[in-house]
Parts: structure tokens; sequence; C-alpha cells
């Protein structure tokens, strides 16, 4: 036989089945040790991203109540007035380029609910967690800015 022929042989040589089933063992054994990890970072990662738009609002209402001696009401757009004048011309000391560039949203794409005045402070303001319903634990677990 000649170099060339061993040479060509070796090259279509696959790989074996047992081969292809110890690499699949492998990457399950590993999907298993890391997968639980990687998504309990997920919801750490998600109740982060919470507190710090929670904050960010926060902050933002009360220069709004610096310059406007009061939050904002339902009758002013609730959080809405942080990012466009309400119609109110008692406000004039609002500033002209808003409070907030944009309204964020939780991590499930709903938009933070505002309470004023509030159940638990001056002002409320919270998600429902992924569930979007009242109570829950985990992911579901509703977080206000209360409990920050």
């Amino acid at each position: 036989m000649q170099v060339s022929q061993m040479l060509h042989r070796q090259a279509q040589r696959g790989f074996t089945l047992i081969e292809i089933i110890v690499v699949v063992v492998i990457i399950g054994i590993l999907a298993g040790v890391v997968g639980p990890k990687i998504f309990g970072n997920v919801y750490k990662a998600q109740k982060t991203r919470i507190k710090l738009d929670i904050q960010n609002i926060e902050a933002a209402l009360k220069i709004y109540r610096l310059d406007n001696f009061t939050y904002p009401t339902n009758e002013h757009g609730g959080l809405k007035a942080l990012v466009e004048k309400p119609a109110d011309p008692n406000l004039t000391n609002y500033d002209p380029e808003g409070y907030l560039a944009e309204l964020p949203k939780d991590p499930w794409n709903r938009p933070y609910i505002y309470v004023y005045p509030g159940q638990r402070g001056d002002f409320d303001v919270y998600t429902l967690g992924e569930d979007g319903r009242v109570g829950g634990e985990g992911s579901n677990t509703d977080l206000w800015n209360n409990d920050i």
C-alpha cells in the first residue's frame, strides 16, 4: 500500500459511536452541573436590575417633588410625568428636559407600578415579578421600593 493511500484512508476515518456517546454524556453532565448555577444567576441579575430601575425612578420622583412641591399624581399621568410634562398649568418649575429619558420596564417587559400616596411610604414603586400577580416566591416575588 502506498503512503498516499494510507493517508487518504486515515483522513476518511470518522468518530465511532462510542466516542460520540462519551462526548454527549460529558456534555450532559456539564449541563446538569453548570445549568442550575447559570439560571440561579439569571434571577439574581433580574433582581439587581429591578433594584437599580426602582432607585432611578425614586431619584427622579424626588427631584420632581423638589421642583414641583408634590409627587406626580394619577391626574398628572403617574410615572409618565417624569418623561413628559403634564398639562397642569400649576407646574411652573417642571424641568423642560423631563426627569427620565424614558420609563424603564421590568425584566418581563411590564411597566413598574406607581402609587401615590403610597401604602408603605410617601409613594410606592414596585413590580409584581415574573408571574404578574400579587405575592409569589423566587422570580415571582413582588419587589417594592421599600424592600430595597
